[in-house]
């Protein structure tokens, strides 16, 4: 992997860190902890600083959650974490890793990555001076409010890591953020890579303009709203949506059945859209508003998620580029990309390693992390660029 040069702001490298820097990567993230750990590793190796442990060829701990025959596991901790500041990294959407049970193959799911993050917890015994935990795909997130008779799981999770000793919670794109108002006392960041997936939309998409007239950011929903607020500031175009009328009579897979999507804004007609929201699961409800913005006439559609789940494979999607609904999609690797996913021509995966080493480095030297929430200028510096650079083209072919 090659790695950039060092950050443009680098002034909280001037103070000192909160605790020795460790890394712990559960199963399922060591790929994406060790281009983190990368990042880091050498920034810090050009850095003065005379602090004892603070530069190292890598910042993982080693640690491992070994299974019985019987499915039971525990954490273990192979090397000392007394008084570092520990970042422990999940992604409980990892289904690729799977261990034997009564001889059986089973594969991980996200409750049993959530158990291993608690027993790496327990192994740390109390040891470490701080715990931070940065779980991209936040556990239950989807069950984040109660509507009926059911349980609040994604509260109850929150709440049991802050019991088990954790300081800080650090995710991406939450689902809805207000489920933090279930540990008040405590730093939760719901961190969104706006500035990553404009980046990398700009990198592959060459015959853009980016202004009001020929792009427009789609909201698939309601609750996409504030993602579809923050890509068209930031772009300075404007936004649409569709909401959900939905068939409150039935139960169908634990929701109640989408009856049809409602369309709310300007006319798309010739231009190209951005489709915005944090997860593509089966891929249904993002197919379905692709089609109507098609019956309407937009030019190009694409479709942006943090999270690629594809829990009905690539199938559907393939479909959907042959007729022409969708042009290109675009999720992050903070979660386990499927190889199929990967293979497909109209796929592109954002990398968010170097922003997740970013955060980690800031924080483990205590100072605050505003800027990278919200990288305003540095959006805006990219698409000035890209700007320029259409002009130049279109000069040239005149």
């Amino acid at each position: 992997m090659s790695i950039s040069k060092q950050p443009k702001d680098e002034t909280y490298a001037n103070t000192i860190p909160y605790g020795s820097l460790g890394i712990i990567a559960m199963p399922g993230c060591e790929e994406l902890a060790e281009k983190v750990d990368a990042y880091i590793a050498m920034w810090r190796s050009n850095r003065v600083n005379g602090i004892d442990g603070y530069h190292k060829d890598s910042y993982i701990v080693d640690a491992a959650c070994p299974r019985f025959g019987s499915g039971e596991a525990k954490g273990m901790l192979c090397q000392s974490v007394r008084g570092d500041d520990l970042f422990i990294m999940a992604d409980v959407t990892n289904y690729s890793v799977t261990y034997d049970m009564y001889g059986k193959e089973v594969p991980l799911s996200p409750d049993e990555h959530f158990q291993n993050i608690k027993r790496i917890i327990a192994a740390v015994n109390g040891k470490a001076k701080r715990i931070t935990v940065i779980m991209p795909f936040l556990y239950e997130s989807r069950q984040h409010r109660r509507t009926s008779r059911e349980s609040l799981d994604c509260a109850i999770a929150l709440q049991e890591l802050v019991n088990i000793g954790v300081s800080a919670i650090v995710t991406m794109d939450a689902h809805d953020p207000r489920v933090q108002n279930a540990i008040p006392y405590s730093t939760f960041e719901s961190v969104n890579p706006v500035y990553q997936n404009i980046k990398a939309l700009l990198k592959n998409e060459r015959d853009l303009t980016l202004d009001s007239e020929h792009l427009m950011i789609i909201s698939p929903d309601e609750g996409a709203m504030g993602r579809a607020i923050e890509y068209s500031t930031a772009l300075g175009v404007n936004m649409g949506m569709f909401y959900k009328r939905r068939d409150f009579t039935k139960i169908v897979g634990g929701k109640n059945p989408i009856v049809a999507h409602e369309y709310l804004g300007e006319s798309v007609e010739g231009k190209d859209v951005i489709i915005i929201d944090d997860m593509i699961a089966s891929g249904d409800s993002l197919l379905d508003v692709a089609r109507q913005l098609k019956a309407r006439k937009a030019r190009k559609i694409f479709a942006f998620a943090t999270f690629g789940l594809f829990t009905k494979g690539m199938e559907t999607f393939d479909k959907a580029v042959e007729e022409g609904l969708i042009n290109r999609i675009y999720t992050s690797n903070c979660i386990y990309q499927n190889p199929e996913t990967k293979s497909r021509k109209y796929y592109r995966s954002v990398d968010v390693s170097k922003y997740l080493a970013l955060l980690i480095d800031t924080m483990n030297h205590d100072t605050s992390i505003e800027s990278l929430i919200w990288p305003y200028d540095k959006i805006k510096d990219r698409v000035t660029k890209y700007k320029a650079m259409r002009e130049v083209e279109k000069k040239s072919e005149e």
